[in-house]
């Protein structure tokens, strides 16, 4: 037997007209949000989904979302690092590259170090770039390299010190199994003495 709770269906509908289709368009808008970054970023990226990112930005923004998932799976680009060579006082040299697995520690260090690697090198252009195209590039990257030129200089106690930039390069499983040789692209980043570097 059915018992009569005194519902009626008719009133049972939303006290507001259009709230389950806000929430529905508000819970649609969020999984845009989380879904359509990591589509359309880093390279290679669908043209498709950078147009979809920008409207979006404003609120991927807003919530932090713009993570690079696709960093790590299912094909992962060529790694960058900082190569550096400076000149000591007593006139010897010493290098080294940013980041460093065995100096810098904790993990969370190296992490940092590799994300200022990243940082420089997805805004340098290559060198075989036009040179219009390099001398435009070089006003948004140059003040990151000289501020590591700074800190490099300041910790090593070196006169002048040269940086380049290093992409890894990343081989096909075929060219693996084949045992080849595979060179790295090196793109110079410049000297900087003490001087021009603290500027």
């Amino acid at each position: 037997m059915r018992e009569d709770l005194g519902v009626d269906p008719a009133r049972s509908k939303s006290a507001f007209p259009g709230a389950r289709g806000c929430a529905s368009a508000a819970i649609l808008l969020y999984l845009a949000a989380v879904v359509v970054p990591p589509l359309a970023g880093p390279a290679p990226a669908s043209e498709l989904a950078s147009r979809l990112l920008q409207p979006l930005r404003p609120l991927v923004g807003t919530l932090f979302l713009g993570h690079g998932y696709r960093f790590f799976a299912p094909n992962p680009g060529p790694g960058h690092t900082i190569r550096w060579t400076m000149t000591m006082p007593d006139g010897s040299r010493k290098s080294g590259r940013i980041p460093d697995e065995a100096l810098d520690r904790p993990r969370l260090l190296y992490h940092r170090r590799f994300m200022v690697s990243e940082k420089i090198s997805a805004l340098v252009p290559p060198a075989d770039a036009p040179r219009e195209v390099r001398d435009r590039a070089r006003q948004d990257w140059q003040p990151l390299v000289k501020g590591v030129a700074a800190h490099l200089l300041q910790r090593e106690g070196g006169l002048q010190v040269t940086l380049e930039t290093v992409e890894h390069y990343l081989p096909e499983p075929a060219e693996v199994l084949g045992s080849g040789t595979f060179a790295d692209a090196v793109t110079p980043l410049g000297s900087y003495a003490w001087t021009e570097a603290s500027r």
